[in-house]
């Protein structure tokens, strides 16, 4: 049975930096794409980004939604069955619980995937 455990969350200033990981199990992690979503209080999910899988869909292809771009970096380490999202110029509108999921598409849609973690806080003070 596929596991997500995410990980790295906590309380930043703005303008700071975190580092998400996302732990993967009961499965190959690189069959499969990952993304990263969140969702703040009272708002929808939102997609983040997401990483191709190398034997699967999308040869290790990255995908930005438009409010991170150029601020966060998806990665991943598939032997250490973990994928990462590294936040950088962090604001306040980043503040959410951040999810990670997999899928067997490349995509950003939330639809698409099947499974999530539990989620980890990030809380961006201003």
């Amino acid at each position: 049975q596929v596991k997500l455990v995410e990980s790295g969350g906590g309380l930043v200033q703005s303008g700071g930096s975190l580092r998400l990981s996302c732990a993967f199990s009961g499965h190959t992690l690189d069959f499969y794409v990952i993304g990263w979503f969140r969702q703040a209080p009272g708002k929808d999910r939102e997609a983040v980004s997401c990483i191709g899988s190398g034997v699967g869909s999308g040869n290790g292809k990255t995908i930005y939604a438009e409010p991170v771009k150029g601020r966060f970096t998806i990665s991943r380490d598939n032997a250490k069955d973990t994928v990462y999202l590294q936040m950088n110029s962090l604001n306040a509108e980043d503040s959410a619980v951040y999810y990670c999921g997999y899928s067997d598409y490349l995509s950003l849609e939330e639809d698409e995937y099947d499974y999530w973690g539990q989620g980890t806080q990030v809380t961006v003070s201003s």
